[in-house]
């Protein structure tokens, strides 16, 4: 069975604007993504939004979540801005889906040359296709659950939040 990619815009998908120095949004750029890996899964690729995470709202949220329970396949993964990917991922893990669910983002727009998007989506897919059913974070080369990962803002890694048990 296919994977699902889901597509909500970030930093994965962000293009500069030399005229006027701003990041903007054009076209998804998971297509060139998956043909530079070379990638040969079967993926159903779908653009839900096109938006920085940090202006996603709750209907924004509510309109993932409601893809991810129609969609037919058991495997997604979802492109998302990081300022707020673990948001989203807690709707997500709170809906208790029979599914496998994965959400990845970049910290560097592929259209800069050297964004970490390539590696990060290459680990989504293989964890999309290797773990358990839940939600999880695929970020910098690991994957977290949803109810256990932050955004580092100091060192713009992910990690797992720390127990003070």
């Amino acid at each position: 069975m296919a994977i699902k990619i889901l597509v909500t815009g970030g930093t994965f998908d962000k293009e500069y604007d030399e005229i006027n120095g701003k990041l903007f949004f054009k076209d998804t750029h998971l297509s060139e993504l998956l043909e530079l890996g070379r990638s040969k899964l079967d993926v159903n690729v779908h653009t839900l939004m096109m938006i920085d995470s940090l202006e996603m709202n709750e209907a924004d949220r509510e309109l993932i979540l409601n893809s991810c329970k129609q969609c037919d396949e058991k495997k997604i993964v979802i492109t998302h801005g990081t300022d707020t990917m673990e948001v989203t991922a807690k709707v997500l893990g709170e809906a208790n889906f029979s599914k496998t669910i994965v959400l990845t983002g970049a910290m560097i727009p592929y259209k800069f040359g050297s964004s970490d998007g390539l590696f990060n989506l290459g680990c989504a897919l293989t964890l999309v296709q290797t773990l358990p059913m839940g939600v999880y974070v695929a970020m910098n080369g690991k994957y977290f659950n949803w109810n256990n990962v932050r955004k580092n803002k100091g060192t713009g890694t992910f990690e797992e939040i720390k127990s003070s048990i």
